[in-house]
């Protein structure tokens, strides 16, 4: 079973310049000059790590690679080539390998896209959140409008397999017009891939604490109607939640995730999601603080959990129902090891709540069912 899921691989770079008020992602303000050699050499014996412990994973192709943070685009080129070549040696990679990174505008030089282009790397994805310069500076961003729009047109010229823009929506104070103008804007640079989501308050953030005034339901109803309209007008299709792309442009990396692939994870904080060959799923947490991570007494691995039977089905539909497309049966079985017998009743009990239609052989969430997803999910949660 193992063999024929598709493996990724996360990589995540933890320094920022700054902590965004929102963000709730494992990363660390800058202090002085990035450990760049060190930290790569941790993450290349971290995968070596991996390799070792996981049986079943020679003889698998990377599908994709996905370098994460924090802000990835503040390491070198050099360095990012030398990460690059060291995992390929110790995994082959795919014919025709997605290899996305993330970058801030506020970090990103004029030749920068097309070195990081000429090292491997054939994706970026570029934080913009927003087009206006005061919701930017609210946000904690270091980027005004301007740059945001110059690394669009530098991501173009690059030459690149394609590129995603980062858009927010449901910022503090911000009206239908000011949410309808930053997606005009984000349209108008024409990018191949856009992530287009709500900002919502999470736990251990500056804005948990001091919570600022965000649009009503209403209003966030209002915006995601016109914009997902305005985005469909544009040639924009939604495949998944917050994941809008022209044809062919989807992101390989994240489909893995919502498909229930696998995906091996390196760097401080990184999460894992492996299938043994024997059929078991299991997940794991890397030491999250750069100063542990980097410490040669220590493991790499700070957590790891094997998924139960019973937490199978929330695990599998968690992700899967984040797709607009219809889920095939099969890929329950093939994915989980577990008969569709498990989950009879709650699939039953969605058909007839209107959250869920199913044929011979997939299931589709419905237009009820994205509005109430929560509600379907709960359907497999086991008490």
């Amino acid at each position: 079973m193992a063999a024929q899921i598709p493996l990724s691989l996360y990589v995540h770079i933890p320094w920022c310049v700054q902590k965004c008020p929102y963000c709730d992602f494992n990363s660390h303000t800058l202090k002085g000059e990035i450990p760049e050699q060190d930290y790569i050499s941790a993450l290349l014996d971290d995968l070596k790590q991996d390799l070792a412990r996981f049986e079943g994973l020679s003889g698998r192709h990377l599908h994709s690679i996905f370098i994460g943070g924090g802000t990835p685009s503040l390491m070198s080129p050099a360095e990012i080539s030398r990460l690059l070549v060291g995992i390929d040696a110790q995994i082959p990679f795919k014919n025709g390998i997605e290899i996305t990174m993330e970058a801030n505008p506020g970090t990103v030089e004029a030749d920068k896209f097309i070195a990081y282009r000429s090292v491997g790397v054939n994706r970026i994805s570029i934080g913009v959140q927003s087009f206006d310069d005061a919701k930017l500076k609210r946000l904690g961003r270091i980027h005004g409008s301007g740059e945001a729009k110059r690394a669009a047109t530098l991501a173009h010229e690059a030459g690149l397999n394609s590129f995603n823009l980062d858009l927010m929506h449901g910022l503090p104070d911000q009206t239908l017009q000011s949410a309808l103008s930053d997606l005009k804007q984000a349209i108008e640079l024409n990018p191949p891939h856009l992530s287009w989501y709500q900002l919502t308050i999470e736990p251990n953030t500056q804005y948990y604490s001091k919570p600022p005034t965000l649009p009503d339901d209403d209003d966030l109803w209002d915006i995601f109607e016109q914009g997902h309209q305005l985005l469909t007008d544009a040639g924009y299709v939604q495949y998944e939640t917050s994941g809008y792309s022209k044809p062919s442009y989807q992101c390989q990396h994240n489909l893995n995730y919502w498909r229930f692939g696998d995906y091996l994870g390196i760097g401080c904080g990184a999460h894992g999601k492996i299938t043994t060959p024997s059929g078991t799923v299991q997940r794991t947490v890397k030491v999250k603080h750069p100063r542990g991570y980097l410490d040669p007494e220590k493991e790499y691995l700070s957590e790891l959990h094997i998924v139960e039977a019973d937490e199978m089905p929330f695990e599998f539909f968690m992700n899967r129902f984040r797709l607009v497309e219809a889920c095939p049966k099969a890929d329950f079985s093939a994915r989980t090891g577990l008969t569709l017998d498990v989950i009879a009743e709650p699939i039953a009990n969605a058909v007839a709540q209107g959250l869920l239609s199913e044929t011979d052989t997939h299931w589709q969430v419905t237009a009820k069912g994205r509005l109430f997803l929560n509600d379907l999910l709960s359907a497999f949660i086991n008490e």
